[in-house]
């Protein structure tokens, strides 16, 4: 079996390349140099070029490209690098791989939870729509941008992604050490939902999908038990023995932030993982304080 994987060198992507293999796949790449090696497969998703004779025969192709959301300041250049990774990228795939005269039998797509937008307390999942905001536009075009692959019969499934949390990178590291030094704090009122999942169910969830499911279109890879940022904060602060009694008020996060405060640290969103269970998926870290400790190896 053979799996290829764009965002190869990211926190998940290395994760994956790593189990696929584990699982008995032959696990390439696609980069965006010159191939150093027969492992490793060009394209350039800004200037629309692939090196698609060298997409055949692939059974998996699993798409995890993209600039990452709170990476820099949302200015209107950085909004379109944000966008156009996501969409340029996908549609240049989709397309490639719609025209092989071996397509593989799975595209895994990444896309993400932002898709249902602020959505308060009440639980959201796949039979949901689509919510307000930049980034639930980003997602929903993200997501139609592979319609070509699914078009030429491949079966397509769009992991929507909650917060991964993992010890050497995602949303932890920069929290990490503050939380060590006693300064982790609540943000804002605290009572906003955050829908999460560990780096190792993330991982086995696509992998479940690339192989084990025949599962398409909108898939939650989110833990069954979301947390309000209060409870976050606190089980953070317990797993590693530390306080947490300070806050950060929501006008100064939005002072910093600007308009990623409101789709980012401020934005309520509980995520349910309705499709992936009813599919038989079982998590390993289903609750917040066993998912922390494994992710820090405690």
């Amino acid at each position: 079996m053979r799996a290829i994987i764009s965002g190869a060198s990211g926190l998940i992507g290395k994760a994956l390349a790593t189990r696929l293999r584990g699982e008995g796949f032959a696990v390439s790449r696609l980069v965006r140099r010159a191939p150093s090696g027969p492992d490793e497969v060009f394209w350039d998703p800004a200037g629309g070029r692939i090196d698609t004779p060298a997409l055949e025969g692939f059974d998996a192709v699993v798409h995890l490209a993209g600039a990452g959301v709170g990476d820099r300041p949302w200015t209107a250049a950085y909004k379109k690098e944000i966008r156009d990774s996501r969409v340029k990228g996908t549609a240049l795939l989709a397309n490639a791989l719609a025209g092989l005269d071996t397509p593989p039998r799975v595209f895994v797509s990444g896309s993400a939870v932002g898709f249902y937008g602020p959505s308060g307390d009440a639980p959201r999942d796949e039979e949901d729509p689509q919510g307000g905001g930049f980034l639930a536009q980003v997602v929903a075009d993200w997501e139609a941008a592979a319609a070509p692959a699914a078009r030429a019969g491949i079966r397509v499934v769009h992991p929507r992604t909650g917060i991964v949390l993992a010890g050497r990178g995602g949303m932890l590291k920069p929290l990490l050490p503050l939380f060590r030094l006693g300064l982790g704090a609540r943000l804002g009122s605290g009572r906003q939902w955050m829908s999460w999942i560990t780096l190792r169910d993330e991982v086995r969830a696509l992998s479940h999908l690339v192989g084990g499911s025949q599962l398409s279109g909108p898939v939650n890879l989110t833990s069954p038990a979301p947390v309000t940022n209060a409870e976050f904060t606190k089980g953070l602060a317990g797993v590693l023995g530390r306080p947490s009694f300070l806050v950060v008020p929501a006008p100064v996060l939005r002072l910093v932030l600007r308009e990623f405060a409101d789709e980012g640290p401020l934005v309520s969103q509980r995520v349910l993982p309705t499709r992936l269970l009813a599919d038989g998926f079982a998590f390993e870290d289903p609750e917040l304080v066993t998912g922390l400790r494994a992710a820090l190896g405690r």
